[in-house]
C-alpha cells in the first residue's frame, strides 16, 4: 500500500468520510498467477515473478487498495510447514499442507517452532527483505504482519474433522494445541514486525471460526485471537473469515479488531448491527459468482446494490466476501472501482 492509501485506510476506521468510497481487496496465490499468465508454481518459486505479479496489480488498478499488499505467502502452507508438515506443490493448483497429528497424543510431543529457522516462514521474512527496496521505489511500504489464525492452522496440523471433534472428547488436548500455535503466532507476526519498521497493522485469516458455535467460539478462538492482536501495538487490526460471521461479528471490538473481512452471504446491513459501529466493513458483492462468473455491467450493478442497502457509509470499503478468487478478469475488476467511484 502506498502512502495515500494507507491514510486512507486509517481514516476509513477511524470513522471519517471518504469520497470517493474506497475499493479495498485481498489479492493473493489463488488469483495473482491466473490473471498474470503465469503458474502457481512459478509464483510461489521465483522471487523475481512473485514481485513483477504484485507490481503489474498495483499499477494496472492503482485507484484500489491491496490487501496486505506485496503479500508474501506460500498458500496454507507456511504457518503449517513450520511444525513440520509435509507440504504438496503442483503446477497451477494451490498447495498442501498434510496433517502431522494423527493421534491426540501427538500434540504431547509438539514445540514451538522459530518463525526465523523454521518452515518457510524464513523464506517469506527473505523475499519482502529482497524486494523492500523495490516495493519502497513504487511508492509502496510493507503495512502489514499477515498470518493465519491458530484454529486455521490446527485444522490443518489435525485434520478439519479430528479438530472439531476433539473440542468435545479432549478439550484439554485442543486447547495445548491452540496455546502452542498462539505462542508461534505471536513470535511469527513480531518476526515480521521486528523485521520491517513500515509494519504498522496485523491481518489475521482464520475460517474456522466461521465452524465454531456461539460456547465454542468463546472457549477456542476469543481468548487466543485476542492475545496474537494484542501482541503488538498496531493501528490497524484486520480478521479474514469468510465461513460463518455471526458468531464472532459482535465480539470483533472486545478482541481489538477494527476491519473485518467476511462472508458474501452476510449483507452490510446485518453485519453492521451485529459488530456495531466501530468496526470498518471490507465487503461485499459475492466473488465467485460475481466478481469472477458475473459480467462487468452485471458487477457495477451488484456494487451499486450494496452501497444502496448501507445507508451510513461510514467505516465503509467495497470489496468481496472474502479474497479475490482465480478467475476473475481486469475488466470486472475495473467495473467494480468504477461503480463504486461512480
Amino acid at each position: 500500500m502506498n502512502a495515500q492509501q494507507w491514510q486512507t485506510l486509517l481514516d476509513v476506521i477511524a470513522g471519517k468520510a471518504v469520497k470517493p468510497m474506497p475499493v479495498g481487496f485481498i489479492i493473493d496465490s489463488p488469483w495473482l498467477p491466473g490473471w498474470a499468465g503465469i503458474s502457481t508454481l512459478d509464483y510461489f518459486a521465483s522471487d523475481s515473478l512473485w514481485f513483477e505479479v504484485n507490481r503489474k496489480a498495483v499499477q494496472t488498478f492503482p485507484e484500489a487498495m491491496f490487501l496486505p499488499g506485496f503479500w508474501a505467502e506460500y498458500g496454507m502452507c507456511t504457518e503449517p510447514s513450520a511444525f513440520g508438515a509435509k507440504c504438496t506443490w503442483h503446477e497451477n493448483e494451490l498447495p498442501f499442507a498434510d496433517k502431522i497429528i494423527w493421534q491426540i497424543t501427538d500434540i504431547d510431543h509438539l514445540t514451538c517452532p522459530n518463525p526465523k529457522t523454521d518452515g518457510l516462514a524464513p523464506f517469506v521474512l527473505h523475499r519482502l527483505q529482497t524486494y523492500r527496496r523495490p516495493i519502497e521505489k513504487l511508492g509502496h511500504a510493507i503495512r502489514f504482519a499477515a498470518a493465519r489464525g491458530p484454529l486455521n492452522v490446527a485444522s490443518f496440523l489435525m485434520g478439519t474433522t479430528e479438530f472439531l471433534t476433539a473440542f468435545r472428547t479432549d478439550t484439554s488436548k485442543i486447547h495445548t494445541l491452540l496455546e502452542i500455535i498462539t505462542e508461534y503466532t505471536i513470535s511469527w507476526i513480531g518476526a515480521q514486525k521486528q523485521t520491517f519498521d513500515t509494519i504498522d497493522g496485523i491481518l489475521l485469516l482464520d475460517d474456522m471460526v466461521g465452524f465454531c458455535g456461539p460456547d465454542d467460539f468463546m472457549e477456542f478462538a476469543l481468548p487466543y485471537l485476542t492475545r496474537i492482536y494484542n501482541s503488538l501495538n498496531v493501528s490497524v487490526k484486520f480478521f479474514h473469515n469468510d465461513a460463518g460471521g455471526r458468531v464472532c461479528a459482535p465480539h470483533l471490538s472486545q478482541m481489538g479488531i477494527n476491519l473485518f473481512n467476511f462472508s458474501f452471504l452476510h449483507s452490510m446491513e446485518e453485519m453492521r448491527q451485529w459488530v456495531g459501529d466501530q468496526v470498518t466493513l471490507l465487503g461485499n458483492i459475492p466473488p465467485r459468482d460475481v466478481l469472477a462468473a458475473a459480467t462487468p455491467a452485471e458487477v457495477r450493478n451488484a456494487v451499486r446494490q450494496t452501497m444502496e442497502s448501507i445507508p451510513d457509509k461510514r467505516r465503509l470499503i467495497l470489496s468481496c466476501g472474502g479474497g479475490v478468487p482465480g478467475g476473475v478478469n481486469s475488466e470486472n475488476l475495473q467495473a467494480f472501482i468504477t461503480a463504486a467511484q461512480e
